[in-house]
């Protein structure tokens, strides 16, 4: 199940198409039963949650807040949070030519793909995360 929490004003048609293809990612991944929770929201937040959790003092496109910790033999039915901020994405969805939805779909197939454990220290570990950034696009 997806969740969809808006602090900012998504593009009309957003919602439904995230959530179907989220959705539908998650069930390809073998995670179809259980949820997540996206909130769509702007830098300012995005840069507040960097900042109190990694130190970091910038905004960024997509965090990924897992409920769980990876690896552990329980999985709970909440996988976790994904924030994406759209004053981000939108800068990046232009930069690219690509339209808006576009980018929150591969953001939050990126989050999806940070819940389920992975991460992207290495140049290989992208390897995943271009893999289902690809596939949401085709949902």
């Amino acid at each position: 199940m997806v969740e969809l929490v808006s602090n900012k004003k998504p593009p009309r048609g957003l919602r439904p198409r995230l959530r179907r293809a989220l959705q539908r990612l998650m069930e390809e991944l073998g995670v179809g039963d259980k949820a997540v929770t996206v909130i769509l929201t702007g830098d300012r937040r995005t840069r507040a949650l960097k900042r109190a959790w990694w130190g970091e003092d910038e905004a960024t496109d997509v965090l990924s807040f897992p409920h769980y910790e990876p690896g552990d033999p329980f999985v709970p039915p909440h996988l976790g949070d994904i924030w994406i901020s759209l004053d981000t994405a939108r800068r990046q969805a232009e930069a690219r030519g690509a339209p808006l939805e576009e980018e929150v779909l591969v953001l939050a197939a990126h989050g999806l793909w940070h819940l389920l454990g992975h991460d992207h220290q290495k140049e290989e570990d992208w390897e995943g995360f271009r893999r289902v950034q690809e596939r949401i696009l085709a949902l």
